[in-house]
């Protein structure tokens, strides 16, 4: 992509030739004036830097129905700050609508398209930086990847998450609709009283209020150095969530002015740190590719899944949020949040990374820590009266909306020396049915076995599963085998929640393991599950070869997955099985499944 022009001094004072302005009396200079005179903007605005506001708003979804909302403020914040904003539109896939359709085989492809919609609006009008209004699962993923791809400067905001409400006298959250409609599956509830409960899950705007794929990410972004410090997580149009509106406004001109880019700031240090976050709050597993897809696109020379299995062991569980505990997303915000959760964790990161506030991690850990106890600015008289430290105590004109001081709640952001729990959260699974890698998520309780050996019980379809799970046909002691979703199986990689709360709901998440090469919803936990099993069982990989009543063997502790079955019978097996055959057509499934690289690439759009 291309890059921005070098500095140049102008008048004494360093300033910078923006890739936005062209020649004057060059075609591109007429027709750029012809259409922005026609919007409004001044002799003077033609010369500022232009800010794309990447908004993925859509009525579809309370995730992103208040992100037009912010467009104005933050237009204004730009304006003030010296810049002119320019919103531009992308997908908006939502995991509770998007994946009604093609059983939710759109929703990572979407991830792609959001990065994909970003290049043609923002590199090819040229423009100088971009911030960018995150909010549900795939749109922060897919942000960081056009901003790793574009190398423009770039903030991304957390735009926030949504209110919960209460049935029958019990708090109620979005999650908790998931995993009840598997109780309606098995009769354990009726479907009046799930109805009346998702009356009540969802009271506002903003993303699903659990440690999510969404906010695991938004908190992912924070960690690389990639949203301002101290902005995840928000209420959506809270008073924290205003405040990071307004400072990202003013910053995104100065990035711009000091041509910081983003692979400057996405570093295999930022990488490792963003990883050891999610570790310590148990985020979705998700993050896995989504950090290596950003990874990918921004150059980085870093191998997410060998940073998870390297890491895993060395960073202890500091928080329990919904779903892996008791802990509500409003209490982790106010014990210190993202933020608090760095301070705890400093001694395991690399407190020299960037981030976009224009210092480093370590700085901004500083700058919000409570002042230690010592001599007042009273006590320390001066020729000239009282010296005022400004980074500490702001003047009038210049406060500091963005980074109070952070006094971390111990009881609920935990010391290193006094974690919640110590066994890796997330856990990368190897072995003769996954040769390259699968994940496990391991909840603070896990309370599931962590070795588990039993027959095969294949079903090629989630609607199949469920189906299964509601007739009575899995066991105790059966792996549940669900094969055929994978990036070109499916393809897109089907969502495969509904098997998991249909399992719950019969009864039999501790007594069963599941094993597929579709994903799982971020808030999908409990039960001894592992997912996005490579290579997948359509492309030939071993998953695709199990039959019924096959002997798997699960080892959490040893990180192994393995099928008991001779490698003569495999190749036989294999041999038997029709190639697959690339998908005909234009339609965006299409096109994704005869492009996809597999998920040690992030499940980027770079072929195979």
């Amino acid at each position: 992509m291309s890059g921005q022009p070098p500095l140049h001094q102008a008048h004494g004072v360093t300033a910078r030739t923006l890739r936005s302005n062209f020649t004057p009396g060059s075609t591109p200079w007429a027709m750029r004036r012809a259409q922005w005179t026609a919007l409004g903007l001044t002799e003077a605005d033609l010369e500022k830097p232009k800010i794309a506001i990447v908004n993925s708003s859509s009525q579809l979804a309370s995730c992103f129905s208040h992100l037009d909302q912010i467009v104005g403020p933050l237009k204004d914040a730009i304006a003030a700050a010296g810049g002119v904003a320019f919103e531009v539109r992308t997908a908006a896939p939502s995991d509770a609508i998007t994946s009604a359709g093609a059983a939710g085989q759109y929703i990572l492809p979407s991830r792609d398209l959001i990065a994909s919609d970003i290049e043609v609006a923002v590199e090819g009008a040229l423009l100088d930086g971009m911030v960018c209004l995150a909010s549900c699962d795939k749109t922060t993923p897919g942000q960081l990847m056009a901003a790793g791809r574009l190398n423009i400067p770039t903030i991304v905001i957390g735009c926030g998450y949504q209110p919960s409400g209460v049935y029958r006298g019990e708090a109620v959250d979005f999650e908790d609709i998931f995993r009840f409609a598997g109780h309606v599956n098995a009769g354990r509830m009726t479907v009046d009283e799930l109805g009346q409960m998702s009356r009540c899950a969802v009271t506002g705007p903003g993303v699903c209020a659990g440690m999510g794929t969404a906010n695991s990410m938004h908190l992912a972004a924070e960690a690389l150095g990639m949203a301002l410090p101290g902005t995840t997580p928000v209420l959506a149009l809270g008073p924290a969530m205003w405040r990071a509106v307004a400072a990202a406004g003013e910053r995104i001109v100065g990035l711009v002015e000091e041509d910081v880019r983003p692979r400057s700031i996405l570093t295999p240090t930022a990488f490792a740190n963003a990883v050891t976050a999610i570790l310590a709050v148990s985020g979705s597993v998700n993050c896995l590719k989504h950090l290596q897809a950003i990874a990918v696109e921004a150059g980085a020379d870093v191998d997410v899944y060998r940073l998870f299995e390297t890491l895993a062991p060395k960073v202890p569980l500091l928080t329990d949020v919904k779903p892996n505990g008791n802990t509500q997303i409003t209490e982790f915000e106010a014990a210190g949040g993202t933020l608090g959760l760095l301070r705890q964790l400093a001694p395991l990161l690399d407190l020299s990374a960037r981030t976009v506030a224009g210092g480093t991690l370590g700085d901004a850990i500083d700058a919000a820590s409570p002042i230690a106890a010592g001599p007042s600015a009273a006590d320390t008289p001066t020729a000239g009266g009282l010296v005022v430290d400004e980074n500490v105590i702001r003047p009038l004109d210049k406060p500091d909306a963005t980074q109070p001081a952070i006094v971390v709640d111990e009881n609920v952001i935990r010391p290193l020396d006094k974690p919640v729990a110590t066994h890796p959260a997330i856990v990368v699974m190897r072995g003769s049915l996954a040769l390259e890698g699968a994940v496990l998520k391991r909840t603070v309780a896990d309370d599931a076995p962590l070795a588990f050996r039993g027959p095969a019980k294949v079903v090629r379809s989630r609607d199949e599963g469920v189906a299964a799970a509601k007739a009575g046909q899995f066991q105790p002691g059966d792996v549940v085998v669900l094969t055929g979703l994978g990036l070109r199986g499916s393809p897109g990689m089907g969502l495969t929640s509904a098997l998991m709360f249909a399992i719950d709901g019969a009864g039999l998440s501790a007594s069963v393991a599941v094993i597929t090469d579709g994903q799982m919803s971020g808030l999908v936990n409990g039960g001894l599950v592992i997912a996005e099993v490579s290579p997948e069982g359509a492309a030939g990989g071993p998953l695709g070869l199990v039959r019924d009543g096959d002997l798997i063997a699960i080892d959490v502790n040893a990180r192994t997955v393995d099928l008991e079955v001779e490698p003569g019978e495999l190749a036989a097996r294999r041999a038997a099985l029709p190639p697959l055959a690339a998908p005909a057509g234009c339609g965006w499934l299409s096109v994704y499944a005869r492009s996809v690289a597999p998920l040690g690439s992030g499940a980027t759009l770079g072929g195979r």
